[in-house]
Formats: structure tokens, sequence, C-alpha cells
């Protein structure tokens, strides 16, 4: 079947290139355009600032991207067998995209092109979640991210207060920003399959956080309460200082556990956790 922009089928690259996906850098390849140019579209107004894609692979979703309206995509890419089939789509759409070669999690993706930025990416799943978080830590730096990941991890990242996927994904993605699932995708979409289901989730910054506290302080006091989320707050966060003096400070049931408390919560409990290792310091 041949595609709107000239160029041959993503599959046929892939065989004249010899591109097996490489589990060792986490590639499941996309051939159906179809579906590339249905998450392209899902990416906001691609005719303005710059689309950065991470781990273009044969280039099916970066074709979408373009087809869609893209006037730059930077695509970040640490597998140099695929940069001769990158480097086709260059030539088809002159001028429109430029091949980053490197690793995505030693590249700031924040000082890529010009403003606005968004994401658009299909990621390895061996390493997907560890880039999200650092982006997610730069509200102010992307307009929107739309990624595919598993699943799983897509539902950690809109879970709800009180339930098995809530936690620390969940407060990191919904402080500064919000998430809605976007589609599923199945796994006989890819080549080769995974053995999960994956599925499409946008991610857009908030107008203001959902509440006031400091990154660090937030990170900290989330990761110690989750670390053992099995346990009362008062015991849990214990490996962080006076449990008791900052549940009261922040006005929550020393009885509860992690998984009941809200994004609010637990800036709540960041800011009496600055406040109290202010005057600890002080004293």
């Amino acid at each position: 079947m041949s595609s709107d922009d000239g160029l041959p089928p993503v599959a046929e690259t892939v065989r004249k290139y010899g591109l097996d996906a490489r589990k060792s850098l986490g590639q499941h390849f996309l051939f159906d355009l179809n579906l590339t140019r249905r998450i392209a579209r899902n990416g906001g107004d691609l005719a303005t600032g710059t689309t950065i894609e991470v781990g273009p692979g044969p280039g099916g979703l970066t074709r979408a991207l373009l087809m869609e309206g893209a006037t730059r995509v930077i695509a970040i890419e640490r597998d140099a067998r695929t940069l001769p089939a990158l480097a086709e789509i260059a030539a088809a759409y002159p001028g429109k995209l430029e091949i980053f070669e490197g690793d995505a999690l030693a590249v700031d993706a924040a000082a890529l092109g010009t403003a606005p930025r968004r994401i658009i990416a299909n990621l390895p799943y061996n390493a997907g979640t560890h880039m999200l978080l650092a982006w997610l830590a730069r509200p102010d730096a992307f307009e929107r991210i739309v990624i595919m990941l598993q699943k799983e991890v897509v539902e950690r990242i809109c879970a709800e207060p009180g339930g098995k996927d809530y936690g620390r994904l969940a407060v990191a993605a919904q402080w500064r920003w919000q998430a809605r699932p976007l589609f599923d995708v199945s796994s006989s979409a890819f080549v080769p399959p995974p053995a999960v289901m994956s599925a499409v989730v946008e991610i857009v910054p908030r107008a203001k956080p959902l509440a006031e506290a400091d990154p660090k302080a937030l990170e900290r006091v989330v990761a110690a309460a989750f670390g053992q989320r099995r346990k009362m707050l008062r015991q849990s966060l214990k490996s962080v200082g006076d449990a008791a003096r900052m549940l009261e400070t922040a006005g929550i049931d020393p009885t509860r556990r992690a998984e009941t408390l809200s994004v609010e919560e637990f800036c709540a409990l960041a800011r009496a956790y600055a406040a109290t290792t202010a005057s600890r310091s002080g004293s």
C-alpha cells in the first residue's frame, strides 16, 4: 500500500535497511500510518514551534507528524542503524526534519528548537517512565506531551486516589499537569508485538499547580509515603523527619495511608516537611 508522501511503506523501509527491532533498545516498530497519523493528530497545532520525537526508529510516526503538517520535527534516535531510513524522510520533507543522534535520557528536550514545544513519541518501554519524569519537571517548557507507553503505565499516570494504580507517577503527572488517556493500541499493531497492551496519553500543563509546594520537598514526601504504602503515614514518613509534627501541621490523619491522599494533601505535607526542616536547621 502506498502512502500520501510518496515514500515506500515503513515495512519495506525496515526490510531495505535490515532494521530488526532490538529488545535491548526497547524497540517495537509501528508500520500502520493510519495509526501513527491518529497519534499525530492529537498533538495540537504542529505548524507552530517544534515537535520533538523520541525513538523514531524507521520513522513511522515521524512521517505521520510531517504528513499532518509539522513544520519542524526534531527526532532523537540512539540507534545509528535507523539513520539512513530517517535521512530518506528528511529528503522528502526538505528543511522540516532534524535528526539528533543520541540518547534521549541525556538530552535536554526543553532546550531543543523553539517554543512552543511539544513531545509526541512512541517511547521505548525500557526507559519511557524515566524520560517522562524529567519532562514533567518542566511544565514551563512544553505545551503538550502525547506519548505511547504500556497501558499499565498510562493507568498509573491517570490514576485517582484510592486505587492500586495511584502512586508517585500519578502525583508527579497531575500536580502541574492534566493527563487523560486517549486510546489503547493492541500489541498486534507492533513488530515485534510486545507482551503487553499499549495506550496513548495526552498530558498538558495546568495554568497553575493544584497547590503550592517545593518540587524537591514534594518528591521526598511522596517517595517516603509510597515507599511503604501499606503502612500508615505516621510510620512511612518517619524516614524523612518528624512524621507526627508534619501530619499535624498539614492537618492529615496519621492513620491514613499514602494511596488515600489527594495531590493537594501531598502538597500540604510537602509544605509541612519544608517548614519542619527549616525550623530544625535554624535551631
